[in-house]
């Protein structure tokens, strides 16, 4: 048998679906909540956060063949105030918990204007621009917190105490792009670097420190270190706001209690923040939709620094990529295809096939 190879394979997004959502349900998820799953992963991979789409199936099945994770598991909402609820995720897909805490929040604004849910007792959740678009797609602006496992250091420590927690939020428009904001306060994604150190390749120096506190280009080495934060002192306290809204205000972990998503020895405790609002508060949506309308246009038409040959609004990039890949498919290599065929197999369902 030959190994697997980095050549480059384009999947269908249907067939990467289907094969997740059956190796999901082969691991004891329920139908409904595979699907909910399966849906988020792949619109990460149809994005291009390939760090956060269906590659982490692996882990994630892990973590439940290691009973750390419960597949079948029922998020628990209670009602506080009209407009305020808490998801008890009781240790389910941190997809699931969150899915059902923005739907309600959605809930709550379409009534009320807007809609505040707090999640604890979670897991990892992806890419936090899916529960953005959600949102979006409901019509509503939105904010998205999460807190995560130690990653980066506090400006001026030395030890991984923080998460690369994202920050997400959103706002629907009219006839153009919609406002998605989603990014970690390190240089890079965390993801990024299991993304290189998964396809062999090297990491640029600027986003982490092995443990001995020197620059790397080894992703192995720079998971035994620490993350850089973006910004220096800034994106240090922006991991610390992501602990606060998601992580103490929930009763989630905190303070470097979270459990790494890849490390299947006990739960994560991951927590959430998720706010919607209703954007018909202060004018009419028509009026609302128009005034962002014209922000984009304004943003994207600005003049050009040099060498500048387009300005892209937050999320359009990864708004053209979707476009892009719902037409061509969804590049993954041999090796991370054979990583899920793996998963298709111990379950025994049908596994992805490429030319």
């Amino acid at each position: 048998m030959t190994e697997p190879t980095s050549q480059t394979h384009h999947i269908k997004p249907s067939d990467l679906t289907t094969l997740v959502q059956n190796i999901l349900i082969g691991n004891g998820v329920p139908s409904d909540n595979a699907k909910i799953v399966a849906d988020c992963l792949v619109q990460a991979d149809l994005r291009g956060v390939d760090t956060h789409g269906s590659n982490r199936i692996p882990s994630y099945m892990e973590r439940v063949r290691q009973k750390v994770l419960d597949p079948a598991a029922s998020p628990q909402l209670s009602q506080v105030t009209p407009v305020v609820a808490q998801v008890d995720g009781h240790n389910a897909f941190g997809f699931v918990a969150a899915h059902q805490g923005m739907k309600h929040a959605i809930e709550m604004a379409e009534v009320y204007g807007i809609g505040m849910v707090s999640v604890k007792h979670s897991n990892h959740f992806g890419m936090s621009a899916w529960l953005v678009q959600q949102a979006v797609d409901a019509g509503m602006l939105s904010l998205v917190f999460t807190n995560s496992s130690p990653a980066l250091p506090v400006w001026g420590g030395k030890e991984k105490l923080m998460g690369v927690s994202p920050i997400a939020c959103g706002a629907p428009a009219g006839n153009e792009r919609p406002f998605i904001l989603d990014m970690a306060p390190s240089v890079a994604a965390r993801g990024k670097i299991y993304k290189a150190l998964r396809r062999g390749e090297k990491i640029p120096q600027d986003w982490a420190l092995d443990a001995d506190g020197n620059r790397t280009e080894d992703p192995a080495r720079a998971l035994e270190g620490v993350m850089l934060p973006m910004g220096g002192p800034k994106g240090s306290a922006l991991s610390i706001m992501m602990d606060v809204f998601s992580g103490v205000f929930s009763g989630a972990a905190f303070a470097g209690h979270v459990t790494n998503p890849y490390d299947p020895s006990k739960p994560a405790d991951v927590g959430h923040f998720l706010v919607a609002i209703k954007p018909d508060l202060f004018m009419s949506v028509e009026n609302f939709k128009s005034r962002m309308d014209y922000l984009y246009q304004r943003v994207v038409g600005c003049e050009k620094m040099e060498g500048v040959d387009r300005i892209y609004y937050p999320g359009e990039i990864e708004q053209i990529t979707r476009d892009r890949r719902l037409e061509e498919g969804i590049p993954f290599t041999e090796a991370e295809i054979a990583g899920l065929n793996r998963e298709a197999e111990m379950v025994g369902v049908e596994k992805l096939r490429y030319e």
